[in-house]
């Protein structure tokens, strides 16, 4: 049976009707239209969004590892030796932040070189007291300067033959022109100098506790048997390179009384001073480091010569 509903009204009203009755057919298809839009929209916000936070994240560059540092060759050198060079002189402590206010002691001056000849010493002066205080013992590994610090630790090349050895400066000497080291009898044997009895060296500071330049010094003018010349010696210069003193340095020929001049602060305001004592006064000179050390003896003397001035 046909529907006959909206058979019996007018045309219009019918248009109507059928009008409202598809009408809610459109709307489902807006509605969704706008969903898809928001959702459109939310997803790019999120992925903005995304964007910025990916971005405030910055890459770390890795790094390539330092390369190795070679092994020190003092290092290698007191790994093969066994002398009575303490283990702690060798050791190099990491640096201290100086205090604010204070200016920061310079470091010892590794590496610092110095070539002339050498001499050994031992007998009669084994047994006898050393500058440092200590007993001299010839078969320990140990040297005489003038003025580097004690306890610094040097190694010592025989240029003729390229031998080595590895000594701690506890004596001050040689007191002889054109010398700068004299060996213990034991580091003599290292290098073959016992039967040359002087070799040219090359001496290398590897290892000091204090800065090598800094502290006291002195100039030594002279030795003289004679006492009374000694000082006359010290009444011409005291007024101009004071104070003046006299050492007494006992020897198995007899005393000796060493005329020195000053106390200079820095190595090489002592240098320059015993130029001016060269050039002006015509004396051979020797700079001396000035020892604080109370209980320090007068320092051995390698050789046969305690100077080159004529002795009286």
């Amino acid at each position: 049976m046909a529907d006959t509903r909206y058979s019996m009204l007018p045309t219009a009203t019918l248009r109507e009707t059928r009008g409202r009755t598809r009408a809610p057919a459109h709307r489902p298809r807006g509605n969704r239209a706008l969903a898809h839009r928001a959702n459109l929209y939310l997803l790019g916000g999120l992925c903005i969004l995304f964007s910025f936070g990916c971005a405030s994240r910055h890459p770390v560059a890795s790094q390539p590892p330092a390369p190795p540092t070679p092994t020190p060759e003092s290092t290698e050198e007191s790994a093969k030796r066994s002398t009575s060079v303490p283990e702690t002189g060798t050791a190099n402590p990491p640096a201290k932040s100086p205090r604010r206010g204070r200016t920061p002691t310079p470091p010892a001056a590794i590496g610092y070189s110095e070539e002339g000849n050498a001499s050994w010493y031992g007998a009669p002066f084994h047994g006898r007291r050393s500058s440092n205080g200590e007993i001299y013992d010839m078969n320990k590994m140990t040297a005489a300067h003038r003025t580097l610090p004690f306890d610094t630790i040097v190694r010592v090349t025989n240029i003729n033959n390229g031998k080595t050895a590895v000594v701690r400066i506890t004596d001050r000497g040689p007191f002889v022109e054109n010398r700068i080291l004299d060996l213990s009898y034991a580091a003599a044997q290292e290098v073959a100098a016992i039967g040359p009895g002087v070799i040219p060296v090359r001496l290398e500071v590897i290892s000091s506790r204090v800065d090598i330049s800094a502290g006291f010094f002195t100039v030594q003018v002279g030795a003289f048997r004679d006492r009374g010349n000694a000082e006359r010696l010290r009444e011409r210069l005291n007024a101009a390179y004071g104070p003046v003193v006299i050492q007494t340095f006992e020897t198995p020929d007899g005393p000796f009384y060493r005329v020195r001049a000053g106390r200079i602060a820095g190595e090489e305001a002592a240098r320059e001073s015993a130029e001016q004592l060269h050039t002006r006064e015509g004396l051979a000179t020797f700079v001396l480091r000035l020892d604080e050390n109370p209980s320090a003896a007068p320092p051995n003397d390698a050789g046969k010569i305690p100077s080159t001035l004529p002795q009286e």
